[in-house]
């Protein structure tokens, strides 16, 4: 008696069901080193040190590395689901909400907390509410994403308002590169006002680039490589400046642009 044919029950089983299961976690695995970074980040941020500090800020640098992985895995697999989806936003809204605006308040403000200057304790108090801000903006930006997706008729080439990773790079790059945290109640003033800044800059409607309709597929110009390869070796040496001019490169980049398509499109509406 021969054993019943699986096609007589309506049903087949893909010959390759392992590995598509398999494929599936490859992008997972990178949204969960994204999740373990922001987590470690914040663990060392409640240390407090100079060296758990600058810990942190490294940490969230690679989780933007693994976040970028994810989502590049993911397409080049064609395993995008819901389900990684909304895994990626809760493990982002960690590692670029929650622990750079613990980051930013602890270097920024945390030292100038035993001061007697008025001035001081006032934007001690202020503080807490800019990192506040600046994770409550977080979470607006993820789930705007998650509904509206990126810019309209742009394809894969611009984000609606700058990406959550690119402004918690820009307070990990600017720890990185001082270390030291701030003691001075003016400085500390400015920081805040950065960190707002960055925060405005997520819920904006500004676009950004993604780099994701980049075609990494293609045949590249061999000078091409030897660029990226220099980036890469100069990342490893000079990390401080060279992550600390990417990050203020891309955040001024979105402006700038922004700004000369409101002046072009005056010029152009302008009556002759």
């Amino acid at each position: 008696m021969r054993e019943p044919d699986q096609q007589e029950f309506g049903f087949i089983e893909p010959r390759n069901h392992r590995l598509r299961r398999g494929v599936y976690l490859l992008p997972s695995a990178f949204t969960i080193g994204n999740l373990l970074c922001g987590f470690y980040a914040v663990l060392a941020t409640v240390k407090g040190g100079i060296v758990d500090l600058d810990d942190a800020a490294r940490a969230i640098g690679f989780a933007i590395v693994f976040d970028a992985f994810d989502g590049f895995v993911a397409r080049a697999t064609h395993t995008n689901t819901e389900f990684g989806k909304q895994f990626d936003s809760l493990a982002d809204m960690v590692s670029f909400g929650i622990a750079p605006a613990i980051l930013a308040y602890t270097w920024g403000v945390r030292t100038i907390a035993q001061s007697d200057i008025l001035e001081a304790r006032h934007i001690y108090d202020l503080a807490w509410l800019v990192s506040l801000a600046f994770a409550l903006c977080c979470g607006w930006r993820l789930a705007r994403f998650n509904v509206h997706g990126m810019a309209p008729a742009s394809g894969l080439r611009y984000f609606v308002g700058m990406p959550t990773p690119a402004a918690a790079g820009m307070i990990a790059a600017v720890v990185h590169a001082w270390k030291i945290p701030i003691e001075d109640w003016r400085w500390s003033a400015v920081w805040l006002m950065l960190v707002l800044l960055l925060a405005g800059l997520m819920v904006s409607t500004i676009r950004y680039a993604s780099f994701k309709g980049i075609p990494w597929g293609r045949r590249q110009h061999s000078l091409i490589i030897v660029a990226v390869g220099l980036l890469v070796w100069s990342i490893v040496v000079y990390s401080e400046i060279v992550l600390l001019l990417i990050a203020a490169g891309y955040t001024v980049a979105g402006l700038t642009i922004h700004v000369v398509r409101l002046v072009r499109h005056r010029l152009v509406s302008r009556p002759a």
